[in-house]
């Protein structure tokens, strides 16, 4: 039976990397950079009794709907100055980092080439083939797509830039996740980050953020003993499996609306900042990812399943009795400020 929350028994920041700002002044370089939006959703503070809660808004970065171009393009950059000759960028996905990968190398004069799962959407697969890429649809998931990208970019002159595994670009794409977090320090202040996690780099990201905040010894008020949890699929939630068991395990995956989340095993460049930041984690159902999309559309907010999904987990952490546990250890109470990540847009 699936968990519907769980206290990370092994959390230790100390032992958190120290997070790499390298990327930031390379981002901020880049043609049509902005920080995102941070939105206040006032109502549901006041609802659930808590100070405030905001939604980083990652419908539009770099023009497109997510924020995985943060890492896609650190990646690159970090790999093209070690191998400057390559002429194609492989990639696996689910469909929003398959897309940035295609953005960048079109951005750099690039060939790319995207391995997609069989139960990938025709619109994401459009959206990837709209950048320029050429498409491979495996006959398989996610993981699959992932095995069969590292053997293409085994070629001479390709590169793979992963979001997953050991390699280089797995370590880079957390540090270009980075950038996401210092704009919402400079935007606010919290206490309380909900991240969706699919492979986990991006919470990677969140946890080093955190754990290097409260190194600092800035008062709690700034942010600095800002505690994360990780919001899984119930039918898709390795890392809830992989805390639970102590070591990164491997789970089937039925499959789930929040596509770009729906995956077996955390990333080994990811799981050691998972393991000691991580708070906690939160599973939602689909129903509950769609419930808090149309919350969000009311408010205003374009989002997507993945997106919305920590919303979704708020609620459960403020109200469902089965978080309780959970909900003592993060201490969320009346003055708690919460960091909702929302990861997309309205994604093909």
């Amino acid at each position: 039976m699936q968990l519907r929350s769980l206290v990370n028994p092994a959390v230790d920041p100390g032992n958190v990397a120290v997070p790499s700002g390298d990327a930031a002044s390379f981002h901020a370089a880049l043609p049509g950079y902005r920080a995102t939006p941070v939105r206040e959703l006032e109502a549901v503070a006041g609802e659930l009794g808590l100070a405030a809660v905001t939604v980083k808004d990652e419908s539009d970065r770099l023009g497109l709907p997510a924020f995985k171009v943060l890492g896609a393009s650190w990646a690159v950059e970090r790999a093209l100055r070690e191998r400057p000759a390559a002429h194609t960028l492989i990639a696996a996905s689910a469909g929003n980092h398959g897309r940035a990968v295609a953005r960048v190398a079109s951005w750099r004069g690039l060939r790319c080439r995207v391995f997609l799962p069989a139960r990938s959407g025709e619109r994401r697969r459009g959206a990837i083939a709209g950048e320029g890429a050429a498409i491979t649809v495996v006959d398989g998931d996610y993981e699959e797509a992932v095995a069969q990208a590292r053997a293409a970019a085994t070629e001479p002159g390709r590169l793979e830039i992963a979001d997953v595994g050991a390699s280089d670009p797995a370590h880079w794409v957390i540090d270009g996740y980075q950038t996401l977090f210092a704009e919402a320090a400079a935007q606010g202040s919290h206490d309380l980050i909900l991240v969706p996690v699919g492979v986990g780099s991006l919470g990677a990201a969140a946890a080093r953020f955190a754990a290097a905040t409260a190194r600092a010894g800035t008062s709690a008020a700034t942010g600095a003993q800002a505690r994360v949890i990780g919001v899984e699929p119930a039918t898709a939630a390795c890392l809830t499996a992989s805390l639970a068991a102590g070591r990164p395990t491997r789970i089937p995956t039925p499959g789930t609306t929040m596509a770009g989340l729906d995956c077996a095993e955390v990333s080994s460049a990811a799981w050691p900042s998972l393991r000691d930041g991580i708070h906690g984690t939160i599973t939602v159902t689909d129903a509950e990812a769609g419930e808090a999309m149309r919350e969000l559309a009311g408010a205003g907010l374009a989002i997507g399943e993945c997106g919305a999904a920590p919303l979704a987990a708020l609620r459960a952490l403020a109200g469902d009795p089965a978080c309780e546990t959970l909900r003592r250890a993060v201490a969320l109470h009346s003055s708690s400020r919460v960091l909702l990540i929302a990861t997309e847009g309205l994604t093909a």
